[in-house]
């Protein structure tokens, strides 16, 4: 029988103390080179442990060199956090380089929408930008707040119709008073003689009115006033003081045309 020998009992118990302590020290080493470990943090809390160059996972296969997916109903795939700064040298937090002259990125969803863009800033900040110049096929820049280029540029069309109608009205006006051609008046009425009363659709009061008679048969000088209403223009037209313009220029029924340019 071998006798115990007290100097390699102490020898074995040391080296199974360190295969003991060596295995967990082991398993849980962190930093460049480790492993990485499911449902933990990777390499650690530890700011000392993290890595310090690139992780790589490279494929050479037909479909996709990594996958990440998730079964619950409420979480998402992958998330990807970075803390790079604004700065043009900075590197983005997810990018997508195609070194071949293939699709770089592809989104798809099942559902209504596909996904949100949100950055800081409101009007000074940018969804994207692009050195492309070709149209988006489904991106519709054609169509601005639910109208087509076209129905801009009619709506355009009738603004500035508008405002022309708006800043140029007129009236022709007959001798008897009835009313001829016209833009932005209701009516127009033969009131006394040489006396005429023409209202206007719209308040006239930051408008210019100027009146002319439309005769060169002892045509006379013409008067406007806009009333309290500031819609009725009373006008009057005189004769023209007879043949030789010596006689009197009282009140006469005379075609006039009335205009009111407005600002």
């Amino acid at each position: 029988m071998r006798k115990f020998n007290p100097s390699t009992a102490k020898w074995l118990l040391a080296t199974s103390l360190v295969l003991v302590l060596g295995i967990p020290a082991f398993a849980l080493a962190a930093g460049d080179g480790s492993p990485l470990k499911g449902g933990a943090r990777n390499p650690g809390a530890n700011k000392s442990q993290a890595l310090t160059k690139e992780t790589e996972i490279i494929a050479d296969n037909p479909t996709y060199g990594t996958r990440q997916s998730n079964k619950s109903a409420v979480g998402g795939g992958a998330i990807y956090g970075c803390r790079a700064k604004s700065d043009p040298n900075a590197k983005p937090c997810v990018r997508a380089n195609n070194l071949s002259n293939g699709l770089a990125f592809q989104f798809e969803s099942n559902g209504p929408l596909a996904g949100t863009i949100n950055a800081i800033g409101g009007d000074n900040a940018k969804p994207f930008t692009t050195n492309a110049t070709g149209v988006a096929t489904g991106l519709n820049a054609d169509r601005v707040d639910s109208q087509s280029a076209d129905q801009i540029s009619a709506a355009g069309a009738k603004a500035a119709t508008d405002a022309v109608t708006g800043a140029m009205r007129f009236a022709a006006v007959a001798a008897n008073g009835d009313l001829g051609a016209k833009r932005g008046v209701a009516s127009a009425a033969h009131t006394a003689t040489g006396t005429y009363t023409v209202v206007f659709d719209a308040d006239a009061s930051s408008c210019v009115l100027t009146a002319t008679e439309q005769t060169t048969d002892d045509a006379g000088a013409v008067g406007v006033s806009l009333g309290a209403d500031k819609k009725t223009v009373t006008v009057v037209t005189r004769s023209g003081g007879g043949a030789d313009g010596n006689s009197a220029t009282a009140p006469a029924d005379r075609p006039f045309h009335l205009q009111a340019t407005c600002l």
